[in-house]
């Protein structure tokens, strides 16, 4: 088995890699850095996970994610950093067991270009804004026009991002296994004069999303923890992607745990 570790720079972090690299090399697993691994452990929080994903993106359908928390947030992360040996042990039985959640597909164009002229995958989410003035757009649903969009600007989330951004937003969480984006409005602009929807919408992956910016000056475009600004872009399409990310089905906890462990559970109060 060829293992990547995948980890951020904090001391903690730096320690629990140590330890992790230690008890790898005692159990003969070979740990890779140039080459493609099989599993790639990303250590540290949902951020080191976001910044893997991305990392390995042109290897998405060669590698399965395993994540350890050191972090504030572990969303994505299965093991602490004392459970390393259960790690190791689990990774010793292997049977390439996965669990895979859906990703989001931006294509990016400029002007009448009929092809995009970039394309990024998110995990989380992508979000088109601006930040001095009133953001406008056209808003399509599968090449229909749906709505104007006046406001600060637009949140597209996955399943698995729904938790993150867009839930701040209002969004509706989405189980991993519904494969449909959502778009969440970012302080729309309601009156007598202009109108949105007001409510996020949640999108079948046979359907997809169009942005027409209407002014495509000073525009920042977000995809999970990268940022982009004046891209040149005038049109996004969103989509969930044929791709998904995969990550090591060994005791991978229920996406409603979760949840609850990160919104709603303090130990202290919590009563069966």
């Amino acid at each position: 088995m060829k293992v990547a570790i995948f980890s951020n720079n904090r001391p903690k972090t730096i320690m629990v890699v140590n330890k992790l690299k230690r008890l790898l090399m005692n159990k003969g697993i070979t740990i890779v850095e140039n080459e493609v691994p099989e599993i790639v452990i990303s250590v540290g929080g949902d951020g080191t996970i976001l910044s893997a994903f991305h990392h390995y993106l042109k290897f998405i359908n060669e590698v399965r994610f395993i994540g350890v928390h050191t972090g504030h947030l572990g969303f994505y992360t299965d093991y602490r950093e004392f459970e390393l040996e259960e790690l190791v042990d689990s990774l010793l039985r292997d049977q390439e067991e996965v669990v895979s959640y859906p990703l989001l597909k931006i294509d990016a164009y400029r002007d009448s270009e009929k092809d995009p002229f970039e394309t990024y995958y998110a995990l989380n989410e992508s979000t088109v804004r601006r930040v001095v003035s009133t953001f406008t757009c056209n808003i399509l649903v599968k090449d229909n026009f749906f709505e104007k969009f006046r406001g600060d600007g637009l949140c597209i989330s996955t399943p698995t991002g729904s938790t993150a951004y867009n839930k701040s937003l209002n969004g509706a969480v989405i189980h991993p296994t519904v494969r449909a984006l959502q778009v969440a409005e970012i302080a729309s602009l309601n009156n007598s004069i202009f109108r949105t929807l007001g409510s996020p919408m949640v999108l079948s992956p046979q359907e997809w999303v169009e942005v027409e910016l209407l002014d495509p000056n000073d525009i920042y475009l977000s995809v999970d923890n990268l940022t982009m600004h004046n891209t040149g872009v005038t049109r996004l399409r969103y989509q969930i992607a044929d791709e998904s990310i995969r990550f090591v089905k060994y005791r991978h906890m229920h996406f409603w745990d979760r949840v609850g462990n990160s919104f709603i559970y303090l130990k202290k109060n919590y009563e069966k």
